[in-house]
């Protein structure tokens, strides 16, 4: 009986970043994997935050008032819990 040769093999590149490879002509599947991967890996979320400076005040700033925010509903849950 022969062996089932797999077509799948992944070339060895040391590319950085993110990087997909197309089987098949099939590049609708390959661009789902790549959004997949961009997604996973926040990128767009970096670009996003990195798009212009925040001074670091407003950053510690900012997460006080998320820290504040968290609280509030943690005490609320609790609140609501105990009732």
């Amino acid at each position: 009986m022969r062996k089932k040769r797999n077509f799948r093999k992944k070339p060895k590149d040391n590319a950085q970043g993110l990087s997909v490879t197309v089987f098949n002509n099939n590049v609708d599947g390959a661009l789902r994997i790549l959004k997949k991967k961009v997604k996973e890996s926040n990128l767009f979320l970096d670009l996003r935050k990195n798009e212009y400076y925040t001074k670091p005040s407003e950053t510690k700033r900012h997460k006080r008032n998320l820290a504040k925010l968290r609280n509030k509903y943690a005490v609320e849950k609790e609140k609501a819990e105990n009732n």
